[in-house]
């Protein structure tokens, strides 16, 4: 494992490879003409071509116009123009975001020849803050728990014999391998969360309608958010800021500017209270990960925290309603290809499919009810707080190989596997995920601050202090 704290001032610190470096530095050797986008993109995709093919994170890779991107780029560079934030900076997209001219497939086969005309809002975004499109990531089939049999399924390059997380999958393992300096990812049940922390990450799943969903192919209307997945929690900020903000084709959209992080560094957090609650962060959940979410809220109380010890038992009795409403709801996302075209899905997909086709009108409704009550008793929870921890997962990544990845369907992790991220899917609070360290098997643990709807920058600000306390700056296996 190598890490590398940028913090550390006047002291000999190991400088990271390009591929592991975060936006800031990279900007930096860009301004200092240590380097150039054409230099900085090629080193990616000759990194892409060396190690991925036992990775499996790519879906498609543009080479072709990513250099040609970057030459414009360069140009500007030369000339003074600086596009955004994000100039020259190289990014890849979830397999789901609608790209000019790239197939976006959403890890199905009835959507292998899926080529848009247009970029998402996301994508546009992106490439309008000067960012370098490598290519397109791989993810579960519809974004759900398995992979359809003519995908291929990302290997976790902490062990590849571990689950890589659902269903942004493709998204953690490039991200963590340093085949792109950031990613999208979305999150319906978990799917930013999980493949964050099984592959040591800083997820944000963002306040539901903080970021356009306009060209982003659907899992669960109501429940699916965007949002970045990276390797530090100032990259995850600052392209969250970037391809956050209303958008007229999506109406879902908060009409709120978007987020600054300009207090990001500002450890003091006097006056800042933070909930726990012992029974939901601790009950079933694995020793480690509870040591290491007490370790944060030590941390956080050394930088000036209260913490207010808050009631949230029962979260789990509300859980099993997100299978009854995401099924239903995925059911009606790909009513164009099922059932007609059931054989073409992986088995895992079609068994959730056809979950769907039997849910009733009835038990849409009481779920759709036992949402709101857990909606109701978060909300109570959050009453005088500005945020809470919890642990992201309640167990590290699990055995899996492929023949359970391709299905049928199964529930090997469990209804509470999905304790700390369904009720914030079913709330739209946001939530950013930061790594914990590893565990005594060498893989990554993670944390969870969870906040009122738009409180990102007071998130990000509380896991940039904890980021830094533990010097996880750019956390990465040693690859």
């Amino acid at each position: 494992m190598k890490t590398r704290d940028a913090d550390t001032a006047g002291k000999n610190v190991i400088k990271s490879p390009i591929h592991y470096q975060n936006i800031q530095e990279i900007t930096e050797l860009y301004l200092g003409g240590e380097e150039t986008p054409v230099s900085v993109v090629q080193h990616f995709l000759e990194r892409i071509d060396s190690l991925d093919s036992g990775y499996l994170s790519y879906a498609t890779v543009v080479a072709d116009q990513a250099l040609e991107q970057a030459g414009i780029l360069s140009k500007e560079l030369r000339d003074g123009q600086i596009r955004g934030p994000l100039h020259g900076i190289p990014v890849a997209v979830k397999d789901l975001c609608y790209t000019t001219g790239v197939k976006t497939m959403g890890g199905t086969a009835v959507l292998e020849e899926n080529i848009p005309n247009y970029d998402s809002t996301v994508v546009s975004r992106l490439k309008t803050a000067g960012a370098v499109i490598l290519g397109k990531l791989n993810l579960t089939e519809g974004a759900m728990g398995g992979y359809n049999p003519k995908r291929s399924i990302p290997k976790n390059p902490w062990d590849t014999d571990k689950w890589a997380g659902s269903s942004s999958s493709g998204s953690g393992v490039a991200t963590a391998l340093g085949l792109c300096t950031g990613s999208l990812g979305s999150d319906t049940g978990g799917s930013i969360r999980f493949p964050s922390s099984a592959c040591g990450l800083v997820g944000i799943k963002p306040t539901y309608g903080r970021v356009s969903r306009f060209g982003v192919l659907d899992l669960a209307q109501t429940l699916d958010h965007v949002g970045p997945m990276t390797r530090d929690v100032r990259d995850a900020a600052l392209i969250l800021a970037v391809i956050s903000g209303f958008d007229e084709n999506d109406l879902t959209t908060v009409p709120n500017i978007a987020p600054t992080f300009n207090d990001i560094e500002n450890t003091n957090l006097d006056g800042v209270t933070i909930g726990y609650s012992e029974h939901y962060s601790e009950d079933g959940v694995d020793g480690e990960i509870v040591k290491a979410t007490r370790n944060v809220l030590e941390i956080l109380q050394h930088h000036g925290a209260t913490i207010k010890n808050i009631e949230l038992d029962d979260i789990d009795s509300f859980l099993p309603a997100w299978k009854t409403l995401c099924t239903a709801e995925a059911l009606n996302a790909h009513s164009a290809f099922f059932p007609e075209r059931a054989l073409e899905y992986g088995l895992w997909f079609r068994g959730w499919l056809e979950h769907g086709l039997s849910v009733t009108s009835q038990e849409y409704i009481d779920a759709s009810r036992q949402r709101v009550l857990c909606n109701g008793k978060l909300r109570k929870s959050f009453v005088d707080i500005d945020a809470m921890i919890s642990p992201t997962v309640i167990k590290p990544p699990h055995y899996v190989d492929d023949s359970i990845s391709y299905g049928p369907m199964d529930d090997r992790r469990g209804t509470s596997f999905q304790r700390f991220t369904v009720p914030f899917d079913y709330n739209g609070y946001p939530t950013v995920s930061v790594p914990s360290g590893l565990n005594n098997d060498g893989l990554p643990l993670s944390i969870q601050v969870s906040g009122h709807p738009l409180s990102e920058p007071m998130l990000c600000r509380i896991a940039r202090t904890y980021e830094k306390s533990l010097g996880l700056t750019n956390f990465h296996p040693d690859l």
